[in-house]
Formats: C-alpha cells, sequence, structure tokens
C-alpha cells in the first residue's frame, strides 16, 4: 500500500542544495580516487612497479575502505552526518595530497591506507544524508543524481591529470585534487543543518519530507543490523559487483593503453565518453524506480524491476576484450558501468527503505565494509590473473559481465513483495543500544 502524499507543492526546496552539496563531495572523492589509476602507466614507468604491485595497492586501498566504510557510517550515526562527513572528507583530502609525497610502492600504499580509511565515509554519510531529505519516492532519484557525481570526478580525473602531468609533473595532480576537498569542507560545514533545525526549510518543506510512515524509528545495535533485509540486500549486492565497478575505476585506462595503445594525453577523451554514458545511468536507474513508485507500483517491485533492466544492460561487456574497435569496447564498457550506477543507486536506496534512518549510516557501512574487502580480494586476484596470462582481460571481463544477474536473482528472494510488511515488522525490532 502507498503512503498518502500531500497534494500542495513544499513551499522551499532547501533539500536541493543538500543534495548539490553530496554530489559536489561525490565527485571530489572519485577525482581523488581515480587519478591514481589514470597517472597509472606514467607512474608505474617512474617507480617500475608490476601489475601485482598495482593489485597490492589497491588491495590495501579496499582493506582500509572497509575499516573506514563500518568505521565512518558508525561515527555518522553518533555525531551525525554534518560532521560525519566532514571529518571523512578531511582525512581523505590530506591522504590525496600525500600521494604526492611518496616514491615507493609501500609509500603508495600507506597513502592509499589512510585515503580508504576517509573515502569510505562518504556513502554511508550521503545515504544517511538522502534518507534524512527526501521521502520514500524520491530517495533513489537523489540518490542516482549525487551517485553521478562519482562519474563526474572520474571523468574529470583523466583531464586534469593530464594536463597537470603535462605542465608540473604527477605529484601537482594530487596536491590539486586534495586541496579541491578541503575547500568543500568549508562550505558543507558553513551550510549545512538537520531539516528540523535549518532556518531556510519552510514547514511546508519539512512536511513534504516527513511524509511516509518509515521503519521503526530507534537506535539499532550492531548486533541487530544483520536482522533487516536492506543490510543483506546490500551485502549481497555489494560484495557481488562492487569488484566490478573497482576494476572499471582502476583498470580501464590501462586496459585502453594496453590494448589499443592510448596514451596518457589522448585517454582522456574515450574516458569522458565512458562516464557521460555513466552519469546518465545513475540518474536514468534512479528515476526509473522513482518513476514506477510514483505511477502506483509499490516500493520493492519498483526497486526489483530496475535492478534487473541494469543487469541485462551489463551482459554485453564480456565483448570489449574481444573488440578491434577502440570505440566499440569504450561504448560496451560505458554502458555496463552506466548499468552499474543504475543499480547502484536502487541497492542503495534500498536500505533507507528498510532501516530506520537513525541506523542507515551504520547498516551502509556495515554492509559496504564487507563488500570492499571482497573488493580488495578481487583486485589483488585481477593484478595477478593479468601477470600470469600477459594481461588478458578476457576472463575479468567475462565476470564482470555475469555477477549482476547473479546479484538480481539473490535480492528478488531476500526481499517480500511489498515495503509494508518490512514497516509493519520492524515496530519492536528496533531497541535503545
Amino acid at each position: 500500500m502507498q503512503p498518502n502524499h500531500p497534494t500542495a507543492a513544499p513551499a522551499s526546496r532547501y533539500r536541493w542544495m543538500v543534495l548539490a552539496l553530496l554530489f559536489g563531495v561525490t565527485t571530489i572523492n572519485y577525482m581523488d580516487r581515480n587519478i591514481l589509476g589514470v597517472l597509472k602507466p606514467t607512474i608505474q614507468a617512474d617507480l617500475h612497479f608490476s601489475e601485482t604491485d598495482f593489485g597490492n595497492i589497491i588491495f590495501f586501498f579496499s582493506m582500509a575502505y572497509a575499516v573506514g566504510y563500518a568505521g565512518m557510517g558508525w561515527l555518522t550515526d553518533k555525531v551525525g552526518v554534518r560532521l560525519g562527513l566532514a571529518a571523512a572528507a578531511i582525512i581523505w583530502c590530506l591522504a590525496s595530497t600525500a600521494h604526492g609525497l611518496v616514491a615507493s610502492v609501500n609509500g603508495f600504499i600507506l597513502a592509499r591506507i589512510v585515503l580508504g580509511l576517509g573515502e569510505g565515509g562518504n556513502f554511508p554519510t550521503c545515504i544517511k544524508t538522502v534518507a534524512t531529505w527526501f521521502p520514500v519516492r524520491d530517495r533513489a532519484f537523489a540518490t542516482g543524481i549525487f551517485n553521478s557525481g562519482s562519474n563526474i570526478g572520474a571523468m574529470i580525473a583523466p583531464l586534469l591529470g593530464a594536463l597537470l602531468v603535462y605542465l608540473s609533473g604527477w605529484q601537482v595532480a594530487f596536491y590539486v585534487t586534495g586541496a579541491v576537498g578541503l575547500l568543500w569542507v568549508l562550505f558543507w560545514l558553513a551550510i549545512y543543518h538537520s531539516p528540523a533545525e535549518h532556518p531556510r526549510v519552510t514547514p511546508g518543506e519539512l512536511a513534504y519530507i516527513n511524509q511516509d510512515p518509515d521503519v521503526a524509528v530507534g537506535r539499532v545495535p550492531w548486533s541487530k543490523l544483520l536482522t533487516y533485509p536492506g543490510t543483506w540486500v546490500y551485502i549481497v549486492g555489494g560484495v557481488l559487483t562492487n569488484p566490478a565497478w573497482w576494476f572499471y575505476n582502476n583498470w580501464v585506462p590501462s586496459f585502453l593503453n594496453s590494448k589499443f595503445h592510448v596514451t596518457l594525453l589522448a585517454v582522456g577523451l574515450p574516458l569522458v565518453l565512458i562516464y557521460l554514458l555513466t552519469d546518465v545511468g545513475s540518474v536514468a536507474g534512479g528515476w526509473m524506480s522513482s518513476r514506477l513508485i510514483k505511477g502506483g507500483m509499490d516500493v520493492f517491485p519498483a526497486r526489483k524491476l530496475t535492478l534487473l533492466a541494469c543487469a541485462l544492460c551489463t551482459l554485453p561487456v564480456f565483448f570489449a576484450p574481444q573488440t578491434d574497435s577502440l570505440w566499440t569496447a569504450v561504448a560496451l564498457i560505458g554502458v555496463a558501468m552506466a548499468a552499474h550506477q543504475g543499480f547502484s543507486a536502487n541497492l542503495f536506496t534500498l536500505v533507507s527503505d528498510t532501516m530506520p534512518r537513525d541506523a542507515v549510516a551504520s547498516a551502509v557501512g556495515l554492509a559496504g565494509g564487507i563488500s570492499a574487502v571482497a573488493g580488495a580480494f578481487s583486485a589483488a586476484v585481477i593484478g595477478r590473473v593479468l601477470d600470469a596470462t600477459g594481461g588478458n582481460y578476457t576472463v575479468v571481463f567475462l565476470a564482470c559481465a555475469s555477477v549482476y544477474m547473479v546479484a538480481t536473482a539473490i535480492i528478488h528472494f531476500l526481499l517480500p513483495r511489498n515495503r509494508s510488511t518490512v514497516v509493519a515488522g520492524s515496530v519492536g525490532t528496533a531497541t535503545a543500544g
């Protein structure tokens, strides 16, 4: 059964300003994260590390990211999104800057560990913020919008990286990306307050934000997080699909270089096209399920149908290493990454659909931390597979093409038919913790 929605439009729309801030920080998050993958051929030639070394660098980043995801998610539920997101951004921006000061594999590993600890806080906090500022019907669309910042950040990284390497060397690229994030923190601390406390949020907008019956409100101890289906949905979806996403972000520039001999200066245009497609997928995936809900479909069937559509769109990426056309490979990868972002927008939103607001960041953090561990080991495996096969990407792309369908099938059976079942069954589940 769908909740009753107010017919009057809210008098203010400050929630979209908050969403713009989330978009901005997610853009910076991925710019900081992806700049290493973009500069990999240049740094690799300078420091002489192997694919296995690079896989190990990603492994340690991913393990730290898992700890940061869980730990920063827990911290955000304790101190609130304002301080939680500011703390995470400060940590990862300082770590990004530190990349320019190291000159060894071990140095990069240490810098990536600190980067991962901070960057892990971005998504748990952003998902909690969306759940705080948007009703259920708008959450997937809002998530798709802020999540599209990851694609913009990944798009900026090759353009900025190539320019700064050409002008000043690869070290300066890390200094610039770190400084941009610290500037964002100043804006965030000056502008953000919760909806009920914000002077620019009118009673009409506050009523619009809080229009839905919510999952039972209350603090949820970690021991009870696994009793909510949304936690398991994100664990399954994240463990299966996040390794594919991390592969795309860390190895696609290298794949294009090895197969099509695309240089650092020339890789910008293919990556821009890939991330433009990815941006469309992020917003479209969120829009699709939100549109189905507004059309009268229950929340869970709308999310599941969107997940299935996205999963189907990832299948053709298997042919990327088989084609001799650069632009065909770029299109196949771009569509697959677009589908991942649409998939991800709904996966994130399912957590807020099934959890009390006071536990959303903790649930995303716990489940995301578990999936990041899977990403860590997959990165180490990918590096070894590529070294062992002389840089043959076929097996890796085959895995990336198949995992989304598997995840969709499992999620279908994890979730009940209707959200109202979860809302009704949650009464009494949340306890003081």
